[in-house]
């Protein structure tokens, strides 16, 4: 009995621990939660000066949201940047993870150019998209350098391009973020047992062979985690395009992205839709990351 008071004391210092980050949690996560799904039954919003609302409508912002056609393009918007950015990135990073851990190769300065690889993801995506602007803008560098080489014989209108602006969104993400899945993928490769690649190769297993049989099949758990964390942080695209294109997603609304269109309620005070179109948000993500864990996690037969 004495024994078991003093396992039950010592228990209780794990939930006293454990409390900030249950009050955090209730507080910025689950109260904002709730108060979104409360809001997206009820007609709430600015017109000119005066306030409509708040007014319960039940299912009718959720309805309205579905059926004019905005959902479906500005998701698959979202989804074209991602795939567009996601795919260069973990191409790259993968080769980079697998050359910095590759004892053979002996490269030098390894901390250096892995402080390097990181750096884009220290800066402020509002000031990378900014840098883009000003040097893919009609009168900017890259058109000027072109057109001096003899490439085009007037300025590109990079912006006035719909694949040109997608483009210049995934080229930023991936330069962003490679860095950081760069990391995550090398503390995966450091982790894999040596004696598994010094007994391939005394097999005679080709440096591609011991990739495809070995570093990737143990590299799953971290890539599943990469995809899913990737997907969530694609969903959420803001800052780039926003600041890309002025906030209009131009041109033709095609590099309008979801988060930008839930912006565009808030900016009017229309609470409810914006209620409405987070919790489609939600659920879309909860989906397509169920979706992305079932089909890497599903057994080999």
């Amino acid at each position: 009995m004495n024994k078991k008071s003093k396992v039950v004391r010592y228990n209780k210092w794990g939930y006293i621990f454990l409390l900030p980050f249950i009050v955090i949690y209730l507080v910025f996560q689950m109260v904002p939660l709730v108060t979104t799904i409360y809001n997206s039954f009820f007609e709430n919003y600015r017109s000119g000066l005066s306030q409509i609302g708040p007014n319960f409508i039940g299912l009718e912002n959720y309805v309205t949201i579905f059926t004019n056609g905005d959902l479906p393009t500005y998701f698959s918007n979202t989804m074209i940047m991602w795939i567009m950015g996601f795919v260069p990135q973990i191409i790259l990073s993968l080769l980079l993870g697998a050359w910095f851990t590759d004892p053979s190769l002996r490269l030098k300065c390894q901390g250096f150019f892995k402080t390097v690889i990181y750096l884009p993801n220290l800066i402020m995506a509002s000031a990378f998209a900014m840098l883009f602007f000003t040097l893919f803008s009609d009168s900017g560098p890259i058109n000027s350098m072109l057109m001096q080489i003899g490439v085009f014989s007037e300025a590109y209108k990079f912006m006035s391009n719909v694949w040109s602006v997608r483009s210049l969104v995934a080229t930023m993400n991936c330069l962003m973020w490679f860095g950081n899945t760069t990391i995550l993928l090398m503390a995966g490769m450091m982790g894999i047992d040596p004696s598994l690649f010094e007994a391939a190769q005394v097999d005679g297993a080709t440096a591609t062979q011991i990739f495809y049989k070995i570093t990737l099949p143990l590299l799953k758990p971290i890539l599943i985690y990469v995809m899913i964390t990737s997907l969530i942080g694609g969903l959420q695209m803001f800052d780039v395009p926003q600041i890309l294109t002025n906030g209009t997603g131009d041109p033709m609304r095609s590099s309008m992205t979801l988060i930008m269109y839930l912006n565009k309620h808030l900016f009017s005070k229309n609470f409810g839709m914006a209620g409405a179109l987070s919790v489609y948000l939600f659920v879309i993500t909860g989906i397509l990351s169920l979706i992305v864990y079932k089909f890497t996690t599903k057994e080999d037969k």
